[in-house]
């Protein structure tokens, strides 16, 4: 199995056990003299079963990602660089909007708001982070397709 093969299969087994998880809340209590949809017992059964299996490939992909190199790198190292631009990205694109928002102004005595920052230099600086975030997350996306998980 490929890296990306088990990437897929760990957000289908995250997306499970939060369906579990909703299933088993709303088969938590039932008004007296009723019986329950589903069996709380099999969904708590089923869950652990789903947990297991997640922690099992969430190591897998822990340890491949670790042994595996990425250029000069581990894979391990190039993702924490790739969720640190996103990161990084999303601050300087929140702080454009933030900085160039304008309000109207009914009268001279009201309050002015004044940007602290150039809006154009932080959307450049947003611009080019969300570049350096989509190529290095586009060679990522291509390194998991070729590597192999290791057991």
């Amino acid at each position: 199995m490929k890296i990306a093969e088990a990437l897929a299969l760990r957000a289908d087994l995250q997306k499970r056990l939060e369906q579990l998880k909703q299933r088993l809340l709303k088969n938590a209590r039932i008004q007296e003299g009723d019986t329950p949809a589903e069996d709380p017992a099999d969904l708590q059964s089923e869950l652990e079963t789903s947990a297991q299996e997640l922690i099992v490939l969430i190591q897998r992909i822990n340890r491949t990602n670790a042994g595996s190199r990425f250029g000069d790198r581990t894979m391990s190292d190039a993702l924490a660089e790739r969720d640190v631009l996103k990161i990084r990205y999303n601050t300087y694109r929140e702080l454009a909007t933030a900085a160039s928002t304008t309000q109207g102004r009914t009268t001279r005595s009201e309050v002015k708001f004044i940007s602290t920052v150039s809006v154009a230099a932080v959307q450049r600086k947003a611009d080019d982070l969300a570049k350096q975030y989509r190529e290095l997350d586009t060679r990522i996306q291509e390194a998991d397709w070729l590597t192999t998980l290791l057991d």
